[in-house]
């Protein structure tokens, strides 16, 4: 006898109305061409996320924008096809590449061919590196930042490649790439000399094409067409600033990684129309003695905190500059500071998310002046534990701006400071520290250096950040302020842009595990770790010579944290739920987390709108990678103002520690500034050098010799590079000693003063 089958179950239908079905972000709709059968347009797009044609221009423009950028790979009028590489989740392989795939340039080598990495790229490890082949006679040369559609095809066994060769299908429109250099003009020949340690080779100006520029300027350039012969072409198209003045730095940065520098006038005439605010429709809170705590070069205050002994616990009160009150969605001023996504700072300037009259005038909190303020109260018990809180929108009169070493002195010799309780601010620290603890969270101890300058802009010196328990306070109180704030907004079922941080990857996982196995220290077994198990490695070498560079192997092993709609946790702070509340002066997240909370809570008018809601996922991508260009930023300047202060100190020699062994040389970090370099192979001892990965060293066949991770070694500075913020270094293990004594910043050789 036969048995029926059953039917599988429908799917429900989405009933939601249309006109109110959100708009896919664009991290969805790069899904849906991966998974997509053959080339698709707006209309199966649109059919796929249930759209309506109120949605059509929407979405047309959004493919065409993808497809300028490379999100999508345009396939004939109107059509597009994923732009290669596995979709979201999947693990697909260095050998399953699919031929055609958008390139990004991020290099030159030294022939003047460009180097690239995939735009899409979501297998496991780094994306492969693609070796472009020279573009056709008559065609521009590939600058770095452009994006083409490319063959590519595996150099060796297609099944491991790791590295391909690429070549031009088309471009992507809107992305032709720059260049940036200093202009070097002399006996009638015009070059641009690259900035940019990727960069390897040189343009040529032909004549004609230098513009206004002259010898020793920065300048930015765009890629002419060439004959396939030389050095490729290039012509000035605008004029930086000197290479010599003091400025040079930050504008080499600024240009080479295409920061928004200056403000437009509308938006500049927005901000200059703020005023204040008055008691109206706000909590006050002025009789409170809130009190900033920054640090002494600080000039946007825009966190204020409060404490008081409560039972077994403490009341906290964490108020922060109300951005949103003028800063309304939409506004030219909105839309400068989305575009920008956060302040960016270098050692000789800030470039501001939120133009000056705001960021240091009406969103700062001065002392003895009328703010307007977003705050939270918490109460924490005994155990460091938050028990409530709640969030309203207040005016307030900061009490006091304290920097982080008066905050440390008054702590450190219990001085009384009539009217500003900063002992019960210690008090609710000291709580929420033990708090932490117990939770396990990462607590790296990784050295700051910070570059100071003279009035001319020169660099006199580079120290260590001292890490102090006010520096510590104040993180505390911020992070408990923005558990809140997510809480708080899941309460309410409003849109929240978290702040999260996945676990270390697989392959970053047995990375750390090789490189901690070379110092014999072990990690716990499997690939679910928590952080209390790194920090437990942390423990074990604190204090001893090898704890900064197991620090920084550490944090090279974690992922980057980013911003999101959807949570996964953060796992370095070993917390559920967290989204940024405490900078809106300088982050564009923290701002969209005020407007929720405006929303969910009901304090005005000027709350998240459902267009800002609609687009909040391409938002948070946006300012993830705003905030790792920033970073990014602040590491170059850094490293050029280092090569910069190391340039006079050629030949001189330094305590150094290795901080990273390849087969093609050793990486240094020197002790007394933490700059860091490079000693090729080439300037080694004379010997055939053999590479062990697992115990990460080199060791020499003939002579015997072994550099291996965390040892301490001698160096000499063999070359610095201000422009490219590049060092080179000789290692004087092993190498025929020299008369040596002490000299300025070094210990500089005899032969080196000759």
């Amino acid at each position: 006898m036969k048995t029926a089958r059953k039917k599988p179950k429908a799917k429900p239908a989405d009933l939601t109305p249309i006109a109110e079905r959100p708009f896919p972000s664009r991290e969805q709709i790069r899904d849906f061409l991966a998974g997509a059968e053959g080339r698709v347009g707006k209309r199966e797009a649109m059919r796929a996320f249930g759209l309506g044609p109120e949605h059509r221009i929407a979405m047309r423009t959004t493919l065409k924008e993808m497809a300028q950028v490379g999100e999508a790979a345009p396939a004939g009028h109107k059509r597009f096809t994923a732009p290669g590489g596995p979709a979201r989740g999947g693990s697909v392989k260095p050998g399953a590449m699919p031929e055609a795939v958008i390139v990004e340039i991020t290099g030159i080598d030294t022939e003047g061919d460009a180097i690239g990495r995939l735009v899409d790229w979501r297998g496991q490890g780094p994306s492969p590196t693609i070796f472009m082949q020279p573009e056709a006679r008559g065609q521009p040369a590939l600058a770095p930042g452009a994006r083409v559609l490319a063959r590519i095809k595996p150099i060796g066994d297609p099944k491991t490649a790791r590295k391909f060769e690429g070549r031009t299908l088309k471009r992507i429109e809107g992305t032709v790439g720059r260049v940036i250099g200093i202009f070097r003009s002399k006996g009638g020949v015009m070059r641009i000399e690259p900035t940019n340690k990727k960069i390897k080779a040189e343009w040529v100006v032909p004549a004609g094409e230098q513009g206004e520029a002259e010898d020793g300027d920065i300048v930015r350039a765009e890629p002419l067409p060439h004959s396939g012969l030389g050095l490729k072409p290039a012509r000035i198209v605008e004029r930086l600033g000197s290479s010599e003045g003091a400025a040079a730095v930050s504008l080499l940065v600024i240009a080479s990684l295409d920061i928004p520098d200056t403000f437009p006038d509308d938006v500049l005439a927005e901000a200059a129309q703020a005023r204040g605010v008055g008691p109206e429709g706000r909590e006050d809170l002025r009789d409170i003695p809130l009190v900033t705590i920054d640090g002494a070069d600080a000039r946007d205050f825009d966190d204020a905190v409060f404490a008081v002994p409560e039972g077994d616990g403490y009341r906290l009160i964490v108020a922060i500059a109300d951005v949103a009150h003028y800063v309304q969605t939409g506004s030219p001023l909105d839309r400068q500071a989305r575009l920008r996504g956060n302040s960016v700072y270098f050692p000789d300037r800030v470039v501001p998310m939120l133009p000056e009259a705001l960021s240091n005038g009406w969103c700062s909190l001065r002392p003895m002046e009328d703010r307007a303020c977003l705050f939270t109260e918490m109460h924490i018990g005994s155990d460091g534990r938050k028990t409530s809180h709640r969030f309203g929108r207040g005016i307030m009169r900061s009490a006091a701006r304290l920097t982080y070493e008066e905050v440390q002195e008054v702590h450190d010799t219990q001085r009384e400071t009539p009217g500003l309780p900063l002992g019960d601010l210690f008090g609710a620290y000291q709580l929420l520290l033990d708090a932490r603890r117990r939770r396990g969270t990462l607590d790296l101890d990784l050295p700051e250096w910070k570059v100071t300058l003279d009035s001319a802009g020169i660099i006199t010196g580079v120290h260590k950040r001292p890490r102090l328990d006010s520096h510590r306070l104040i993180e505390e109180f911020m992070v408990l302020a923005n558990i809140a704030a997510a809480e708080e907004l899941e309460r309410l079922r409003k849109p929240v842009v978290y702040r999260v941080h996945a676990p270390p990857s697989d392959i970053k996982l047995e990375g750390l595990r090789t490189y901690l196995h070379g110092m014999n220290i072990s990690l716990p077994a499997g690939d679910q770790i928590h952080p209390r198990d790194l920090d437990a490695v942390l423990t074990q070498v604190a204090g001893t010579e090898e704890a900064p560079l197991v620090n920084d192997a550490v944090l090279r092993s974690q992922s980057q944290a980013a911003y999101s709609p959807e949570n996964i946790g953060h796992f370095g702070l070993a917390l559920t739920r967290y989204a940024h509340f405490t900078s809106p002066i300088r982050r564009y997240a923290d701002l969209l987390v005020h407007r929720s909370l405006i929303l969910g809570l009901g304090l005005g008018p000027d709350g998240l709108t459902v267009e800002d809601a609609a687009r909040l996922e391409d938002t948070a991508e946006h300012i993830t990678v705003t905030e790792r260009r920033a970073a990014q930023a602040e590491r170059d300047s850094t490293d050029r103002y280092l090569a910069a202060f190391m340039a006079d100190k050629i030949g001189c020699i330094f305590d150094a520690r290795i901080s990273g062994v390849t087969r093609f040389g050793i990486f240094v970090t020197l002790s007394d500034t933490g700059a860091s370099g490079m000693v090729p192979l080439s300037a080694l001892p004379d010997d055939f050098w053999m590479h062990d990965e697992p115990t990460q060293s080199l060791s020499g066949k003939r002579t015997r010799i072994v550099f291996h991770l965390a040892q301490r070694v001698e160096v000499r500075l063999a070359e610095a590079r201000p422009l490219t913020g590049g060092l080179l270094f000789q290692i004087l293990q092993g190498s025929k000693p020299d008369d040596d004594r002490r000299a300025s910043g070094g210990r500089q050789s005899r032969t080196a003063r000759r």
